[in-house]
């Protein structure tokens, strides 16, 4: 079953094939670890999760690189700004360092929230100055280069087809649109070496490094180059990220590492589109830009967020607003509800399970989550399998759990639910009407007890208590 990914370089879905057999080498753009990664942010997380969790389903073995951005990301992609590192420590008066090192450690702990398997190196950008720095001198020595009085800049005119992925007409660019001019001999050059201010003691950086420019700092788009290269050649199968990066970032990534290498780049670029907030953006000004500990704080467990990001294809929007998300979290109980279900009923007794339904469950899945991680559709089949009346449950709780690899819903672990005190004293009234043998005072009670959104079944062990 061939694996179908949509190529943004391309603009076509295209079959995959990588450089090395049974091998795939995935580099992903990561957080700039000056603050707390909002939910759009982990959004674009999740689905380059979902595309590592489809290639290990198909059989190949993934090396994932994903950097750590802690220096030269500025404010704006005009090479201009402050550099966000500098600004959260003197916001918080505290080294740069620890700054990145607290904020990669909530960004870890909300990967292990969400179910998001970690990458195999995590590449901070201040451990790979060096690279940087080789890397600059080669594009130097090659005459892409030139410099102003802030830095050293890439000469984008010099390489042929700059901007081929965004689909960016140079020539029809606005000055001040993309970039503001100010020494730049073309409108989308970009800083490979920023120098720091060198006499003004109240300018001076944390971050600063000599090189042969002088002392100073990598622009953010070398970061990507120098690490994604040192790690998985100067060719590699696929590069993710948000949609976001097309135009500038992704699109300068390509010009310096070809110029560099003078090879392709990357063979598959895939992006993930953003999430929306009332039909708008996730931003400071639009709102939305809640972090997972926020939604957490709310109520929302973050698998929860998880499948809502699932029930949507990675190419479009994500709709988000806590109604929505409410609705997802009740999707979700309801389907671990079902599934812990078919596993007592697999648990309790001996079924024979039909090889055939399964091997042919298993190839459609693969079939649709091989059409460009649709995972729409595959919870949709999911779905389909739990409600088919010619499985039986063992077959139905092997699927699941099939399926539950790409998913990473952990579909068969019981959520510790709070059940409120109102419910458990009707779950104790219940218990003595059975005692006493009332059945309608029992059943009545049960249906109070459902309407306050929960079931109760008699088991041996006592009444079982689950959220409808």
């Amino acid at each position: 079953m061939p694996l179908k990914l949509y190529n943004t370089l391309t603009r076509k879905k295209e079959i995959f094939k990588p450089i090395k057999k049974g091998f795939v080498g995935i580099y992903s753009c990561g957080p700039t670890v000056y603050w707390y990664q909002h939910i759009g942010n982990l959004r674009t997380y999740i689905f380059s999760d979902i595309l590592k969790r489809t290639l290990v389903y198909n059989g190949y073995k993934v090396k994932h690189v994903m950097n750590v951005t802690d220096v030269g990301h500025l404010t704006s992609d005009a090479d201009t700004g402050e550099d966000k590192m500098e600004m959260a420590a003197a916001r918080e008066g505290k080294k740069a360092e620890d700054i990145a090192d607290y904020y990669l450690k909530i960004f870890k702990e909300d990967f292990k929230k969400l179910n998001i398997s970690n990458p195999d190196i995590w590449s901070k950008a201040t451990e790979h100055i060096k690279e940087m720095i080789e890397m600059i001198k080669t594009l130097e020595k090659k005459g892409y280069t030139y410099r102003t009085s802030d830095g050293i800049y890439f000469d984008s005119s010099k390489f042929k087809d700059y901007g081929k992925m965004a689909k960016i007409k140079v020539e029809k660019l606005i000055a001040g649109k993309r970039t503001e001019m100010r020494e730049k001999r073309n409108r989308t050059d970009f800083a490979l070496w920023k120098l720091s201010p060198s006499t003004n003691s109240e300018e001076q950086r944390q971050q600063e490094w000599n090189s042969p420019w002088g002392i100073g700092f990598p622009g953010w788009h070398i970061e990507c180059s120098a690490m994604s290269m040192k790690y998985l050649g100067e060719n590699f199968d696929i590069h993710t990220g948000g949609e976001d990066h097309i135009q500038i970032h992704h699109t300068n990534e390509i010009a310096q590492s070809e110029a560099f290498s003078g090879k392709k780049f990357v063979n598959y670029w895939l992006h993930g589109a953003f999430l929306k907030f009332r039909g708008e953006k996730v931003s400071k000004s639009k709102g939305g830009l809640y972090t997972l500990s926020e939604l957490e704080k709310k109520g929302f467990p973050p698998l929860s967020f998880r499948y809502m990001c699932l029930t949507t294809h990675y190419k479009k929007p994500v709709n988000f607003s806590p109604e929505i998300l409410e609705a997802s979290q009740n999707s979700l109980e309801r389907l671990k509800n079902i599934i812990y279900e078919i596993k007592k009923a697999h648990s309790s007794k001996v079924m024979r399970k039909n090889k055939k339904n399964i091997n042919i469950a298993k190839n459609e899945f693969l079939k649709i989550i091989n059409d460009d991680l649709s995972t729409p559709r595959a919870v949709s089949f999911l779905w389909d399998i739990l409600r088919d009346n010619r499985l039986n449950d063992s077959e139905k709780y092997e699927l699941a759990m099939d399926f539950d690899r790409i998913f990473g819903l952990d579909l068969d672990k019981e959520e510790e639910i709070e059940i409120p005190k109102e419910v458990k004293k009707l779950v104790k009234e219940r218990e003595e009407a059975r005692k006493k043998k009332n059945w309608q005072e029992a059943d009545n009670i049960r249906n109070r007890i459902k309407k306050a959104g929960y079931k109760v079944d008699d088991t041996e062990e006592g009444p079982d208590i689950k959220k409808l």
